[in-house]
């Protein structure tokens, strides 16, 4: 891999090590596959067992629980090598650390901890997380999945949640809701719910254009009965749920450079075997120009992330400097997977190739854990004290 600002040498030789094996897995069992799986709609659950022998799953959360206590630089940079193989597979392993896993051991009880997150590590028992519905997306205060506690503890659930990776693949779901009816985002609680409850639906999205070797659901819950440590305690108001998409975004503006320097390479590469006009495309200005503007862009990302990564591990950052990394580096990587595919040509639009499959994933990426506008007003009211959301 090309690092044109000796990026290396600001690594540890740990995290190179932690990259380097995830890299390797990527490239003898991600990319042999990901294409046919892409074009087939599936997402290769083959790989769990092996992501899970590999630690990516909640890598930075604590050994004691059974995961790699890896720091926030190494979870990153397994997050960008999984997203060079492709955004579906990143997503799978986020979803079952930052979204799921997280929650579990930020607001869980000891108990709840010591059951879930050694089998989650391991790939044993996969986990999704329900906050989006139909009709609340960027609004999430505005849910309307409801669960009622009963006069014995016990907690019924009613309601749905729509966009869900790992929804049909997952044992347990963290799901938010409302637990009264005054309307507030105060009474926003989570709850593990095991996805053979009776009551339980998750019914796959069709017709995707974009992720589509990733597992996609809309979930239902009609009546579903709950005991009363199906909750998890530390649990309150939206803050609970944000704090694990802060997680998750992070996460993202690694795995949208994996994306992004999958596509420069490629791109790299095919510059200098097409031949035009009897000489190499990557001789000409406009194809030379094309990828210095990627490369450019590419490392400006990469310092942003490495940096925010040494505040993450500092205990020193915010969740407004991760919307910043995220809308950059997922913009960023959106545009050089369009000029990748215009580079190649005719022959970017073929499944054996990247950069279209890196394009259509990206446009996900682009909308999902915040969009990308969402972003902008988060950092408008960061540098104005002024808040546009309403």
């Amino acid at each position: 891999m090309l690092d044109f600002f000796d990026i290396d040498s600001a690594l540890s030789e740990e995290e190179r090590a932690v990259r380097d094996s995830v890299r390797r897995f990527v490239d003898e069992r991600v990319l042999p596959v990901i294409g046919d799986a892409y074009v087939q709609g599936r997402f290769p659950k083959e790989l769990i067992p092996e992501m899970g022998e590999l630690g990516v799953f909640g890598a930075n959360l604590p050994e004691e629980y059974g995961c790699a206590g890896l720091n926030n630089v190494q979870y990153g940079l397994i997050m960008q090598e999984l997203e060079r193989g492709d955004s579906g597979v990143r997503s799978f392993a986020s979803v079952q650390g930052a979204l799921a896993m997280y929650p579990i051991y930020a607001f869980g009880s000891e108990e709840q901890k010591r059951r879930w997150l050694p089998p989650m590590a391991k790939g044993e028992v996969i986990g999704c997380f329900g906050l989006t519905e139909p009709d609340y997306g960027s609004n999430p205060s505005g849910m309307i999945t409801m669960a009622r506690e009963q006069q014995d503890g016990s907690w019924v659930l009613n309601g749905s949640k729509m966009w869900i990776t790992n929804g049909s693949t997952a044992n347990i779901a963290v799901v938010w809701a409302k637990t009264n009816g005054d309307g507030s985002d105060r009474s926003i609680r989570g709850f593990i719910v095991p996805t053979d409850s009776a009551g339980f639906k998750a019914k796959d999205q069709k017709g995707k254009l974009s992720l589509r070797a990733s597992d996609t659901s809309e979930l239902s819950f009609q009546d579903v009965h709950l005991p009363a440590d199906a909750i998890l305690p530390g649990s309150g108001g939206l803050k609970s749920p944000l704090m694990c998409l802060t997680q998750a975004r992070y996460g993202i503006s690694w795995g949208a450079l994996g994306a992004a320097m999958a596509c420069f390479e490629e791109a790299l590469e095919y510059s200098k075997t097409r031949v035009m006009f009897d000489r190499p495309i990557g001789g000409y200005q406009i194809q030379q120009v094309r990828l210095a503007e990627m490369l450019t862009e590419i490392v400006k990302g990469q310092l942003v992330s490495l940096h925010l990564g040494r505040l993450k591990d500092a205990g020193t950052f915010t969740p407004q400097q991760v919307s910043l990394a995220k809308r950059n580096n997922v913009n960023i990587a959106t545009e050089i997977a369009r000029e990748a595919r215009r580079l190649l040509g005719a022959n970017g639009i073929l499944a054996e190739y990247g950069a279209m499959r890196h394009m259509a994933n990206l446009e996900s990426v682009y909308t999902y854990e915040g969009t990308h506008d969402v972003h902008s007003l988060i950092l408008g009211q960061a540098v104005t004290g002024l808040n546009a959301f309403k």
